[in-house]
């Protein structure tokens, strides 16, 4: 598309072309061309109509415009797609005299990245008027000179280029010269000033003309000068150059006053129209960075050269002789390049933290440049080789910095990576560029318990809110993916109140019993806690805590035999023809708590005759400690006493009611105090069936209740995380941990009541001692539980 260029005021611009060609990194390169001088703002073109964008889209992705050093000439309108002028262009400035004046743009798009190269020709406007660097030139020419000689002429500079620089030389019109205008081997003209009259110096010894310089625009620009003709006299022969052209290559980092080269003209003339002086034909000394011995026509250096600013330099060295008379010669200079220039990095994007699990990320967008040429101009681009990261080349000197496969922030969080620049130029130069790439985290690590299963032990009759202990667990991620909240996952046994029992501090994983413990309704019991994190989604994990009930001696011990809630004491019988340590009876007495608090002990505290009985320590059995006699009273009263082992240890006092009889085959036992007549021993014989009766049929009902949960256990299976907590105070079991407790023996007693004896009695005739049953499991004592239970010994 094409727009002419009506005046500088309407601001048009002429679009040069469209996708031309497909570029490296398929970057599409877009040509346009404006005149210079334009004010800054003007309209340049809309960059989304051309590249068949929509509207915003160049916003969407993050459009920006590139101009190497990060120069700001044109500026983008991301929303409305305008490319602007940043700043008024001046393609003197910007090119020199370097035609055609192209200045090289890029425009960066990201998601996804594309590259889309701009060119802008500047074109060039006469805002330049030509100069003469000399206002007056003086020439000496002698009277002798022919018609038809020419006289060099010092030329007009103008920064304008083509038909806009010098184009015509002219003189007011006189009688004895006229200009003529030649072109130059670069494309510019110059003046010669031929002689048409030959000169008389008597009769006119010095002439002044005004040169005039013309350019080619419209309107044309001119600059003046003045020409002085000095004439004087003979001198027939000019000086010549033994050449006409020297070219000599100089390296850019030569020394100041180094020879470049050496002129040499010669005069045919003698005597002081012979002797030859050297000057710079073009320029003084302040604008050149060459000076000429005037004697030897030696040239040196006086400033240092820069390869990177001006490559060739053209010198016209004029030689003139005494007479005036002067010949001219070019040298022509090509600087030649050294690698003096480290290469230059220009970061355009960096995206800075970076999420972690991420397939390949483009982390930076990046140029380099070198104002070297050849191979020093030459770069290459590299990185560490212990980093997830890759250099890709994409368009020109354009590097994508891209990660090589998912990052982990837990195993790294921060990359500082070093770009390194290197020429190719001997010795080589390098840039290097250090950034620093964050990794953002994502939610990938669920927390972690630092233990599966956490075993608590908390002594029963606790006081409510007790800290029994923590829980804790980690997060490998970062900020609110790290931050774990505890909590009570549902218990697997649903009869298991843990709502009632534990709470959890959600913040640090504390667990508090809620209210008292009992070992003796709960021993233990377990629970899952769980751990979540905050993150999106949210992960979890999950731990098993078991909690152990430790026993307290809180329960004093409890008499199963003698039975001392009883309407009527319960009285032993004891024949008077017993050995010593025939067997009277036995204590038998339970303790709710357990290990060293269940161990029980016995001892006899008072008997109505002391020596006469004797009570073992450890099963509690009654025993006669000698024989008896007729002088032992027939009845004693013995106070036994029931200890545990706990600390302090708890205690209870039973008492037993022992009768002295001859015999049990006595149909009746007279008590000496005591006088009953058949009425009343006919009343407690009937008292005493009914109390039998009641007893077998107890007994025949716990039997069956027995053999009823025993087979409803076998159906269903032992339940393992099945906990009971009974309403009484009565404990679940019998039998000591340690194996030593109290009903370590089974006993059995043949009675017999007599219907006509006068005591009307049970008559115990002897205990029947079985052989000791073996060690009783743990699911034998839980039968033993429920065999107690069914008793209804509450």
């Amino acid at each position: 598309m094409e727009t002419a260029l009506a005046n500088p005021q309407k601001r048009q611009v002429v679009f040069l072309a469209i996708l031309l060609l497909l570029c490296e990194g398929s970057a599409e390169t877009i040509r346009y061309s404006m005149p210079e001088e334009i004010v800054s703002g003007s309209f340049v073109t809309n960059l989304a109509k051309d590249l068949g964008l929509g509207a915003g889209e160049l916003a969407t992705r993050g459009a920006r415009i590139h101009y190497k050093g990060n120069r700001a000439l044109l500026q983008l309108d991301a929303r409305s797609g305008d490319l602007l002028l940043y700043e008024k262009l001046d393609r003197e400035v910007l090119c020199g005299a370097t035609e055609p004046c192209v200045l090289h743009f890029q425009l960066l798009l990201e998601n996804p990245v594309q590259f889309v190269q701009i060119e802008l020709q500047i074109k060039d406007v006469n805002d330049h008027s030509p100069e003469f660097l000399e206002s007056v030139m003086l020439l000496k020419i002698p009277e002798n000179v022919q018609p038809g000689t020419v006289f060099p002429l010092k030329i007009a500079q103008d920064n304008d280029i083509g038909t806009n620089t010098v184009q015509n030389y002219t003189i007011p019109p006189n009688p004895h010269f006229r200009v003529l205008t030649h072109n130059r081997g670069d494309g510019r003209r110059y003046p010669e000033l031929v002689l048409d009259k030959a000169l008389d110096r008597e009769e006119q010894p010095a002439l002044s003309l005004t040169l005039t310089a013309l350019d080619g625009g419209a309107p044309p620009r001119s600059g003046t000068a003045v020409v002085r003709i000095e004439v004087v006299d003979i001198n027939d022969n000019a000086p010549e150059f033994l050449q006409s052209l020297y070219k000599v290559q100089v390296p850019e980092d030569s020394p100041l006053k180094s020879l470049v080269v050496a002129v040499s003209a010669q005069d045919l003339d003698a005597g002081t129209y012979g002797s030859v002086t050297y000057s710079l034909f073009q320029g003084d000394e302040m604008t050149q960075p060459f000076v000429v011995d005037e004697i030897t026509g030696e040239i040196r250096l006086q400033k240092m050269l820069d390869f990177e600013a001006t490559r060739y330099y053209n010198v016209e060295i004029v030689a003139t002789d005494g007479g005036g008379l002067s010949g001219k010669c070019t040298v022509a200079v090509e600087v030649l390049d050294v690698n003096d220039n480290a290469p230059e990095l220009t970061m355009s994007t960096l995206t800075s933290p970076t999420p972690e699990n991420a397939p390949e990320t483009v982390v930076a967008v990046f140029s380099v440049s070198d104002l070297d040429s050849g191979d020093n101009g030459r770069m290459i681009c590299s990185i560490q080789d212990d980093i997830p990261f890759l250099l890709k080349p994409t368009f020109k000197n354009f590097y994508t910095l891209v990660t090589e496969r998912p990052l982990d922030r837990e195993s790294t969080a921060e990359y500082n990576i070093t770009i390194t620049v290197t020429d190719l130029g001997s010795p080589r130069l390098k840039t290097k560029h250090n950034i620093t790439v964050l990794v953002s985290d994502v939610n990938d690590n669920a927390p972690t318990f630092t233990q599966t299963t956490y075993t608590l032990h908390v002594r029963e009759n606790n006081s409510p809110a007790l800290h029994m202990g923590t829980v804790s667990a980690t997060d490998r991620d970062s900020g609110a993916n790290a931050q774990v909240t505890y909590s009570l996952l549902p218990p697997h046994d649903p009869h298991l109140p843990l709502a009632s029992l534990v709470s959890i501090n959600a913040d640090n994983g504390h667990l508090f019993a809620l209210r008292a413990l009992d070992y003796e309704a709960l021993r233990a019991f377990e629970f899952r806690v769980g751990a979540a994190d905050a993150g999106s989604p949210a992960l979890s994990s999950e731990a098993l805590v078991r909690v152990l009930v430790l026993d307290d001696n809180d329960n004093a011990p409890f008499v199963l035999y003698p039975m001392q809630n009883a309407s009527a004491p319960c009285t032993e019988l004891v024949p008077r023809a017993a050995e010593p340590g025939y067997l009277v009876t036995k204590v038998v007495a339970v303790d709710g708590d357990s290990g060293q608090n269940a161990w029980l002990s016995y001892q006899l505290l008072k008997a109505t005759e002391p020596g006469l009985f004797s009570v073992w320590a450890h099963n509690g059995e009654v025993r006669t400690a000698r024989l008896l006699s007729e002088r032992d009273a027939p009845k004693h009263r013995l106070a036994v006493l029931v200890k545990d082992n706990g600390e302090p240890p708890m205690s209870v006092t039973v008492t037993l009611h022992v009768l002295l009889v001859d015999g049990f085959s006595q149909p009746f036992l007279p008590l000496p105090e005591v006088a009953r007549d058949e009425a009343q021993a006919d009343s407690l014989t009937v008292y005493l069936v009914i109390a039998l009766a009641a007893v077998s049929s107890l007994f025949l009902f716990s039997v069956l209740a027995f053999v009823t949960v025993r087979l409803c256990r076998r159906n269903k299976g032992p339940s393992v995380n099945r906990y009971s907590v009974p309403e009484g105070y009565f404990p679940d079991h019998l039998v000591d941990v340690s194996n030593t407790g109290t009903l370590s023996h089974s006993y059995q007693y043949e009675i017999c009541l007599t219907g006509g004896s006068g005591t009307n009695d049970f008559k115990f005739l002897k205990p029947i001692i079985p052989n000791p049953p073996p060690q009783s499991t743990s699911k034998e004592m839980n039968k033993d539980t429920t065999l107690r239970n069914s008793f209804g010994f509450n």
